[in-house]
This record gives C-alpha cells, structure tokens and sequence, in this order.
C-alpha cells in the first residue's frame, strides 16, 4: 500500500480492487451524495412514462424543464440554460469567454483547472487562509483579481473541499467590483442547496450580468448517473451564443422530465435541508471534542477536520476506517491545504454514529 490516499471520494471500484471490500457493502463518505436517495415520487413518475420518454426526442429548446428550474430558483426561464451534467456547462462557459486570465478561488474541485488548461489560457490561485477558518476575505480577493488582472473568476460556493462560503453580500460587492473590472463570474452552486438561503448567488442573476451559477442534481437529488446540470445568467446575449454552439439535444428525455418533476418535490427538499442541518450540527459538536482534530465550520453537506496530532495522518485515517467498510476523503492532495486534512458527507444517523464511533477509536 501506499501513504498517500489515490482515490477519488466515489472511486469505489479502486477501493475494492484493492482493499478486496464489496463496494456494495461500503458506507460512501467521500462522494458528497444526499443520503436519502433519489426520491421515490420522480422514480415512480419516470417508469410510468419510460417507454414514451425513451421513443422521443426531447424538446430541443426545453421549454418545460427551463420553466421548472426557473421557478425552482425564482428567475426568468429565459436566463436557463440546461446541460449535461454541470461539467458539460463548466467546459462550455470556459470555452466561450476567450479569457484572458482566470483567478480561481482555492484548494476547490480539480475539474476547473482541467478544463482551464484545455482551454490555453493562463490561470493563477487565490488560496483561501486556512487560519481565518477558510472564509473569503472579500477585499483581498478583489485586490488579487486588479493584481493578476484577471477576467475570468471561478469560485465554488460553499466551497469543496473547505465547506466555506460567500454570504450573498458579499458576493454583491465583489460582483460589482467584477463588472468594474470587466471580469466574469462563474459561481459553482453544486452544494448551494444543502446551505442556508443568505449564502447564495443566484438571487444576484439579474442584477449582474457579469456573472453565471451553475447547478447539478448529483449531490442534493442524489442523481449523478442522470447527468443534469442547469446554468443561470442574464446576459441573454450571451446565453444565446452559448445555446447556438451547445451540441443538440445535450439532455436526454429521462433526465430532462425527471427535472420537471425533482424541482417540484417540495417534501423531498425540506426533509433533506432539516436531516443535513441537524447531523452537521451534531458531527461537528461531537468531534471537536477530540483535542487532537480541528473541525472546520461548514455550510455544506460535508465537513472538513484537519490532524493536528503529528503521529497520525489522513492516510492512516482513511485506511483504518475502509477496513471498517467506512470511506472518507484523505484531502491531502487539495494543493492548498497545509497539513493532514481529511472530509467526509452526511450520512444516515446510524451511519454517522458508526463514523464518529470508528474516530474517536482510533485517536483514543
């Protein structure tokens, strides 16, 4: 074995390759996925219409689904634009914007470097400090932004892997001072929704047009095999350029219903915001009761603890719990994390128990 973690937090194929574990009987930690599942209501209503889904084309302009996420997020359906997957739109934004410089806001998700360097433009990294907890400070990234003469920003918010966020005004500051700039906004909101409503970009969509969200239904609809991501931007000039170079028909008919109906499920939402909510509370309570982690505040369904305990490592960690069939993220390979760092998700309470349990054995 290795004393570095190689997996990614849903590698679970890696993970029984090696450790000889059925991934079936792995409790996921790593994957960031809402432990409730898909909910059953838009399971039920797609099998009752899959042949009819599966024997047509999908609406090319996806009127419905651009009206239900419209109404989801309280905009326009004109400002939608809808994709395979929030990585489809990520790649299509980036291409299109023939940037200059990009700033991103760090340690955060490997895929926007992946796809900064496909597209050749030079980027830098603005690291998140993580002795002021990893929350932004607003003027010093506005300051970055002049210095690098960046015109392209990316940020993740609340951010993956340090559970930090940008309350909504500061993000109004900061796109103001963007659109002074002349720089454009992408706002990464995969795990928007598992935060509290002052910590969202989306509200801001039409007063700035320098900016543009971006969701997925992986994390909060439990769906990552639907492949369903959704962008918002009222620059509707833009918008249109982008549908025009968007392949045809990027959304299949399963995923593009299943949407009008996940964005609906009122039931499904609130009892997800009410078990996360109170399991984070609870799991943050519990571990830093342990003198030797550091549990970082999260606005998110996922926390991030840092080791201070120099006989211990993320690695030691991780390897000590998938023997127990638990599997959380060794983050050390996050450039811009300073020491042993690991995170895990919210599960089910059972599931949480058997977490915290497995912890606090194996640093007592």
């Amino acid at each position: 074995m290795k004393t570095t973690n190689p997996f990614h937090g849903s590698d679970l194929e890696k993970i029984e390759e090696i450790y000889h574990i059925p991934k079936e009987e792995i409790v996921c930690f790593g994957a960031n996925v809402n432990p409730l599942g898909f909910p059953k209501q838009v399971s039920d209503a797609i099998s009752r219409k899959l042949s009819s889904l599966l024997e047509r084309y999908p609406d090319r302009e996806y009127r419905s689904l651009r009206e239900a996420i419209g109404n989801y997020c309280g905009l326009s359906n004109e400002y939608i634009l809808v994709g395979n997957g929030s990585t489809e739109l990520l790649s299509l934004l980036i291409e299109s914007r023939s940037i200059r410089h990009a700033l991103q806001i760090g340690p955060s998700y490997s895929e926007y470097e992946r796809e900064l360097s496909l597209s050749g433009c030079s980027y830098s990294e603005y690291y998140l400090d993580q002795d002021t907890l990893f929350h932004p400070d607003i003027h010093d990234i506005i300051q970055a932004i002049k210095r690098e003469n960046a015109d392209f920003l990316i940020l993740c918010n609340p951010n993956n892997p340090t559970a930090s966020s940008f309350s909504t005004e500061e993000l109004r500051v900061l796109l103001a001072a963007c659109r002074k700039e002349g720089t454009f906004v992408m706002v990464d909101e995969t795990y928007a929704e598992f935060s509290q409503a002052y910590a969202l970009a989306m509200p801001l969509i039409p007063y700035f047009d320098n900016l543009m969200v971006i969701r997925g239904v992986s994390k909060f609809f439990a769906a990552p095999g639907l492949r369903l991501g959704y962008g918002a931007c009222s620059n509707v000039e833009f918008l249109s350029y982008l549908r025009k170079v968007q392949n045809p028909w990027s959304v299949n008919s399963v995923a593009a219903f299943a949407g009008e109906v996940l964005f609906s499920d009122s039931s499904f939402i609130q009892k997800t915001k009410a078990l996360i909510s109170s399991e984070r509370d609870r799991m943050i309570q519990r571990l830093s009761e342990i003198p030797e982690l550091t549990v970082y505040p999260s606005d998110a369904n996922f926390i991030l603890v840092k080791i201070n305990d120099p006989a211990h490592s993320a690695f030691s960690l991780f390897d000590c719990l998938i023997r127990q069939k638990l599997m959380i993220r060794d983050c050390t390979s996050f450039p811009g994390l300073r020491g042993e760092f690991f995170r895990f998700c919210i599960m089910l309470p059972d599931d949480n128990d058997r977490l915290l349990d497995a912890i606090i054995r194996f640093f007592h």
